[in-house]
Order: C-alpha cells, then sequence, then structure tokens
C-alpha cells in the first residue's frame, strides 16, 4: 500500500484558475488540471528562481519530492502550450498561510496581515515605506500537517 500524500505549503491561491487557447470554445477544449502545489512549484522555481532546495524548504517537503512535483507540473504546462488544450488550477492536498507576513527592513518590525487585503504602503511601526513579504512563515501554517519533513498527523 502507498504511503499517504502529505500536505504541501502554499503561500497563496492564484488569481486566475483556468486557461485556455483564445478563439475556441471552453466546451470544445479538453483540460488539463494542475495541482495547487504543482503551480506553487513553478511559481517558486521559475518565477521567484529558487533552487529546489530552498522551494522545497518553503512547501515543507524534501529536495526529491519538489523535484518529482516540478517536473510534472512543467510537463502539463508544456503539453497545454503545444496541443492547444485548457488549463485548470485547483486541488492537491495542501495548507496555507492564515496570513500573509511582512518585514520592515528599516526597523525590523514584523506583522501579519488577511488575504485579500492588499499590499500594505508602509510599516505600521515607523511608516517606512521599505517593506518586503518575509520568507518565514511557518509559525502561521495551520495545524494538522505540520510534522517533520512535511509528513502530515492524522487528524481526530
Amino acid at each position: 500500500m502507498a504511503r499517504p500524500k502529505c500536505c504541501r505549503r502554499v503561500s497563496e491561491k492564484p488569481d486566475c484558475t483556468a486557461f485556455k487557447p483564445v478563439g475556441v470554445p471552453a466546451a470544445s477544449l479538453e483540460e488539463i488540471i494542475l495541482s495547487m502545489d504543482e503551480f506553487e512549484a513553478i511559481r517558486l522555481a521559475d518565477l521567484e528562481g529558487l533552487y529546489q532546495e530552498q522551494a522545497a524548504h518553503r512547501m515543507n517537503v524534501s529536495r526529491q519530492t519538489f523535484g518529482r512535483i516540478i517536473e510534472t507540473a512543467r510537463r502539463k504546462v508544456a503539453q497545454v502550450l503545444t496541443t492547444g488544450i485548457a488549463l485548470r488550477i485547483e486541488g492537491g492536498k495542501i495548507e496555507m498561510p492564515e496570513q500573509r507576513v511582512f518585514d520592515c527592513d528599516q526597523c525590523r518590525h514584523t506583522w501579519g496581515l488577511s488575504h485579500g487585503t492588499g499590499r500594505p504602503e508602509e510599516c505600521p511601526r515607523c511608516k517606512s515605506r521599505s517593506i518586503h513579504r518575509s520568507e518565514d512563515q511557518d509559525v502561521l501554517f495551520k495545524e494538522g500537517c505540520n510534522g517533520p519533513r512535511g509528513r502530515c498527523r492524522r487528524r481526530a
């Protein structure tokens, strides 16, 4: 029997969850599903340019698992681009942060904001505009999937 799939950390949901070729009715298209963890792997590796070890740490999986996730995701995206079929982003066993965390470069203040509130303009403490998203968001993830190396704890 195969081991159960572990939760993968995903920083946020994508703004757009479906893509299709222009001029072709969606009803007539075949569709490929890109899971949320596959989307996150592409975002971390290809958009943010992280090495696999760094990206794996952010997703709370091993480097080998990250390698398998990114390989599958890239194959799906290549298939969509070369064959003209639709892509939908959904599903997967994931965990998301309860808040987004920001750091101030000026006073080193760290604070959290709920999703959907927009990016802050300035630090609430010193009013500096020199702020950025924090990379260390481990404390803000919900319980249930925080076992060692991403192994899920069973919920009652």
